[in-house]
């Protein structure tokens, strides 16, 4: 793959496996899934531009009431960002996700506001995570890492790992997410 491709293309070509170009995005975008992910990189591609910037904001909340995605434009999140179903997810915008990350429906990544994990999570590259997951506090998810549905997560995760259960528990599997995490940029 080249890396002259914008950052809204490769989360694009991660649904399709396809290169596309501006107006084949626009068309794929009725999806809600591509639609909010869409609007939320022209959020952050026009966050420093007074007016622009403000109407992508507009547009983005919009988007996040109708298809309840509660992802802000500070979250740092990677390349080849893909979004399995819509409705019901929250990140907090000091999160920050690596490249080829999935999120499915449900899912809450967020802070802890007090104990020795206090802070916000940093998601690696790489990483599948299941309807339903919690993953909390100043803590570090390894890449490769697949993060099973309902799991629980305050804890480190190291590379290469699957996350089962509440409370959650570590395998070491140097497969973790494959055939989870499909057309890697």
């Amino acid at each position: 793959m080249t890396d002259h491709h914008s950052t809204l293309q490769k989360d694009f070509y991660r649904e399709s496996g396809k290169w596309l170009s501006t107006l084949q995005m626009l068309k794929k975008s009725i999806s809600p899934n591509l639609h909010f992910i869409y609007i939320f990189r022209k959020t952050q591609q026009y966050s420093k531009t007074p007016i622009l910037g403000f109407y992508w904001r507009l547009i983005l909340r919009h988007f996040q009431i109708k298809y309840g995605f509660q992802i802000y434009p500070e979250t740092e999140i990677g390349e080849g960002f893909y979004l399995g179903h819509w409705g019901s997810l929250v990140i907090n915008p000091k999160v920050k996700i690596g490249k080829n990350c999935n999120i499915a429906q449900g899912v809450t990544i967020g802070q802890q506001n007090r104990g020795n994990k206090k802070g916000f999570p940093i998601i690696g590259n790489q990483v599948w995570i299941g309807p339903n997951a919690v993953i909390v506090g100043g803590i570090n998810i390894g890449n490769n890492v697949l993060i099973a549905p309902n799991a629980y997560v305050n804890f480190d995760v190291p590379n290469d790992s699957v996350v089962v259960g509440n409370p959650a528990q570590i395998y070491t599997n140097p497969n973790a997410t494959e055939g989870y995490i499909n057309n890697l940029i």
